[in-house]
């Protein structure tokens, strides 16, 4: 069975007037300054009274990159502190952003190129951590077709999805390599990459996943060459993002910090168990094969954790955003430099020991 996972646009609450004084003070600054940054540290030590409902829209159907999410629902999590998280599929991979800025749901899980886009349209969004702390998508190729490096690429055909910031990371990694741009064709298959490469319409694709294409090749034996695109020379950014509306990050962070630390303990469980939290996405999602999305959670766990070292799960890096947004706007992708706005596109205030 050949299943292209590629998600590409288609398819405490403060017991006490101290702390609730000290959180209403940090929400006015917030909304006066727009500036979301991270100071200090306090106790996560979230209670729950009530359920509120909070819809997440995920950026695909229910899958590995999800686990922490899953596992959290499943175990209750999310409910000890108060929220009755609600996972949503989009009908339309470009969904999430726009629905999420049109106050229709309360969350959407993205990709940091997304979001960057996003923004740049005027989109008034934020993101509050991190799912995948490094690139996922990646260059692969089958054995057949004798690629052996980036720079064999040289003459070859490789199909992307069609996606402006794909060409520029084939560019880059092209460059990266000493190979000619110019003598490599770049082929639209749209969303199906594996297919092109299997029929052997394209030499190689750049747009899977090595957590999800990469292993679906292996496990059916192709023996493909996968290079991460941040292993050849694209800059480093965050796979997968929780993006919020920027009103949201300066008047509901209550919410979002249970959410945080709810997510956090869910991902502490995926760690201890791997077999129980497939069990947890393929309850979302029936139609999944197990031993796919095993061998996924297991293999993307540690590009889940962060590289700087005492660092929260979920910890985005500003140095990192600051060099990945350069990079997008260097090659035209944004008409604004991210980096020269007041209102940073990221903020690591509400991940668990962040903040006040």
């Amino acid at each position: 069975m050949t299943l292209s996972r590629r998600r590409d646009r288609s398819h405490t609450r403060g017991g006490g007037r101290r702390a609730r004084a000290a959180l209403l003070a940090l929400l006015a600054a917030l909304a006066a300054t727009l500036v979301f940054s991270a100071c200090g540290s306090e106790q996560d030590t979230l209670s729950a009274g009530s359920t509120k409902r909070f819809t997440v829209m995920l950026d695909f159907f229910p899958n590995a990159d999800h686990a922490a999410l899953f596992t959290a629902i499943s175990r209750g999590y999310f409910r000890a502190v108060g929220l009755d998280v609600v996972p949503v599929t989009p009908a339309e991979p470009a969904e999430p952003l726009k629905l999420l800025a049109a106050g229709r749901v309360d969350m959407a899980i993205s990709y940091e190129p997304e979001l960057l886009l996003a923004r740049d349209s005027g989109l008034n969004v934020v993101s509050i951590g991190a799912l995948v702390q490094r690139p996922l998508t990646s260059i692969i190729a089958l054995p057949s077709k004798h690629v052996a490096s980036v720079a064999s690429l040289a003459h070859k055909k490789v199909g992307t999805a069609g996606i402006p910031y794909q060409a520029a990371m084939l560019h880059t990694a092209l460059e990266h390599a000493h190979a000619n741009p110019s003598s490599v064709q770049e082929v639209n298959v749209g969303f199906n990459l594996v297919p092109a490469m299997i029929s052997g319409r394209v030499d190689a694709t750049l747009g899977g996943f090595w957590n999800y294409e990469g292993i679906q090749l292996r496990l059916e034996h192709r023996r493909p060459l996968v290079i991460p695109v941040d292993h050849a020379g694209v800059p480093s950014y965050d796979e997968l993002v929780l993006a919020v509306r920027a009103e949201q990050a300066r008047k509901d962070g209550q919410d979002l910090r249970a959410f945080l630390q709810a997510l956090t303990r869910g991902e502490r469980a995926v760690r201890a168990d791997p077999a129980a939290a497939a069990k947890a996405v393929i309850a979302a999602n029936p139609s999944l094969p197990h031993k796919l999305q095993l061998e996924s959670i297991k293999q993307t766990l540690p590009a889940t954790q962060p590289t700087e070292a005492g660092k929260p799960y979920g910890w985005q890096s500003p140095q990192a955003w600051a060099t990945f947004g350069s990079w997008m706007f260097s090659h035209a992708l944004l008409k604004h430099d991210p980096n020269a706005s007041g209102f940073p596109p990221f903020t690591n205030e509400f991940l668990p020991g962040q903040g006040i």
